[in-house]
């Protein structure tokens, strides 16, 4: 299981060239050895059917010759055997195993028996031929085949008879073992000639392998190169390069993919270019559903100023009737008594009492300005919001002068407990002034007659990499909220007052607010008890949610369009 997970590890070309190189090496090595096998069998069965052909030959031959035991003519006959090359050694023997004639020398010590010969050719003599082997490890054939005397066999009684002889009848002939012929035949030449065919073969074999393995890298790169051209403008593509083509000419199976692969490239050039096109009218319509967004929201902010200015005008109407009282009556005084001195001579007494009259026409005037300013400053439109450094508490003062006759006409009592010494924030004293003034109405639409309303300030010292924060809380007597409403109502439109008490905005357009100053509003109800909202408002000063917003969307621009 390891070798075959590290060959589908391999690369394509490789998965190519090793099975097949390894199953082409088995296949030739294979048939290569049976060849040299086959071929080492045949050699030396030709050595053996040469033997025993040539020691039949003799054994006839060697009759006369060993019935007269004439050592001349067996000599003569054995001289016959030295044209083959492969005979050690010849002996002929008669029947009592004496010697007659031998040629070639031999030493039958430590000659050891390796085999039988494969086959039993010589079927009438004993069976004594092997394959043996010297000390030496040399191989040689043993060969022994009997010599026989055959004789004809005469009847006695037609002994002299010459006429009227039937000639239909079969002569008998009479076989009698009279000796033996043994042959020994070397395998040296037998062997060298094996070598030298298992070496031919090997050296063709290892030919044959290379130029097969040559010819197999070469046609696998043809098959290869183009997968791997396929690949690495895979790669490119994947990186988002959708300029590069195949370029591969081809008709075939892998011609045809690269023509497909192309098309494809081409289609996904298509549809980024679409995918572009729409991003881009995509953003334009961002930036204009953004801008309208800007604009509502400005309404929203807007209408919800007028709405708590419609609120606000019984309690200033009140505030600038009370000075606008004294200065008329001050000054109706004052332009009596200047008519009656005007003939005479005003005494210094009467002129400190003008003087006085005047100063608090002036006063009560500045007041009825203030007053006036303030309410013009509230209702103002901008459609960018400006921030700068304010005092928190002054800007509490200045929304405490618009609803305190609303909350004395109510019989709701206003308790402000301003710290002393507060650092000043980065922020926008309107939108502030708005925030504080709808903390202030809802405490008021929620509190009962005879409960009092308090405004708290204090300052949250650094801590870490906390820069400080200044704390701004209402807390109120009223009916308090449900834990179900506290998670709903920063939400748009959502109000538990009745109708025409409010629009639902108010704290929502109050927390966005708050947002814009980097801060947040906290809520503490209980049923029954009261409210308590906390407004932190962060030391730091802040980028508006705004400007961050429209930085990033530029910034998104400038690093083109995202799909």
């Amino acid at each position: 299981m390891s070798l075959l997970r590290r060959i589908l590890n391999l690369k394509l070309r490789n998965k190519f060239i090793v099975p097949i190189s390894a199953l082409l090496i088995a296949s030739i090595l294979t048939v290569s050895g049976y060849l040299i096998k086959h071929q080492a069998e045949s050699f030396r069965r030709e050595l053996e059917t040469s033997g025993e052909t040539m020691i039949r030959i003799l054994a006839m031959q060697a009759e006369t010759g060993v019935i007269f035991e004439s050592q001349f003519e067996l000599d003569e006959l054995l001289q016959q055997v030295l044209v083959f090359e492969n005979v050690k050694y010849a002996e002929i023997t008669n029947t009592d195993g004496k010697i007659l004639a031998t040629i070639g020398l031999w030493e039958s010590q430590g000659v050891k028996l390796v085999k039988p010969l494969p086959h039993d050719a010589i079927k009438s003599g004993p069976d004594r031929n092997f394959y043996i082997a010297d000390e030496t490890g040399r191989e040689y054939i043993e060969l022994v085949h009997p010599i026989y005397s055959r004789t004809e066999k005469v009847d006695r009684e037609k002994l002299g008879i010459t006429s009227g002889i039937d000639h239909r009848i079969t002569r008998k002939y009479v076989t009698e073992e009279i000796g033996a012929i043994r042959v020994i035949l070397s395998l040296e030449k037998v062997n060298e000639s094996i070598a030298q065919a298992q070496t031919a073969a090997i050296i063709l074999t290892l030919i044959v392998l290379v130029l097969t393995i040559v010819v197999l890298a070469l046609f696998i790169r043809v098959v290869t190169k183009p997968v791997k051209m396929l690949v690495a403008i895979t790669d490119q593509v994947s990186r988002g390069d959708l300029e590069q083509r195949v370029k591969i000419d081809q008709h075939d199976e892998i011609g045809h993919l690269a023509n497909t692969f192309n098309n494809m490239i081409e289609s996904l050039r298509q549809s980024r270019m679409e995918i572009e096109e729409y991003n881009r009218n995509l953003e334009e319509k961002i930036i204009e559903r953004t801008l309208a967004l800007e604009d509502a929201q400005s309404q929203l902010i807007q209408s919800e100023k007028m709405s708590a200015i419609g609120q606000l005008a019984a309690g200033v109407a009140h505030e600038l009737n009370n000075p606008l009282g004294g200065i008329l009556g001050y000054a109706q005084f004052a332009l009596e008594k200047m008519k009656k001195q005007v003939s005479k001579g005003t005494p210094t007494t009467e002129m400190d009492s003008y003087i006085r009259y005047l100063t608090d026409i002036e006063s009560q005037s500045r007041r009825c300005k203030n007053i006036v300013q303030n309410l013009l400053r509230f209702s103002r439109s901008s459609r960018t919001t400006e921030f700068e450094d304010i005092d928190v508490n002054k800007v509490l003062d200045e929304t405490r002068t618009f609803v305190e006759h609303q909350l004395h006409m109510n019989q709701i009592t206003l308790v402000v407990d301003l710290a002393a010494k507060l650092p000043t924030i980065h922020g926008n004293a309107g939108q502030l002034q708005q925030v504080f003034t709808n903390m202030m109405i809802n405490a008021m639409h929620a509190s009962p007659p005879e409960t009092e309303i308090r405004i708290i300030t204090r300052w949250s010292p650094a801590l870490g990499e906390f820069d400080g924060a200044i704390e701004v809380l209402f807390i109120d007597q009223g009916t308090g909220i449900s834990p179900e409403n506290v998670k709903k109502i920063f939400e748009p439109f959502f109000t538990t007052k009745e109708v025409g008490k409010g629009t639902g905005l108010g704290l929502s357009v109050s927390y966005g607010i708050i947002k814009d100053h980097g801060g947040e509003i906290k809520v503490d109800s209980t049923i029954g008890k009261g409210t308590t909202f906390t407004i932190v408002l962060p030391i730091q000063k802040p980028v508006p949610v705004s400007d961050t917003q429209n930085k990033a969307f530029m910034a998104g621009l400038q690093d083109g369009p995202t799909t």
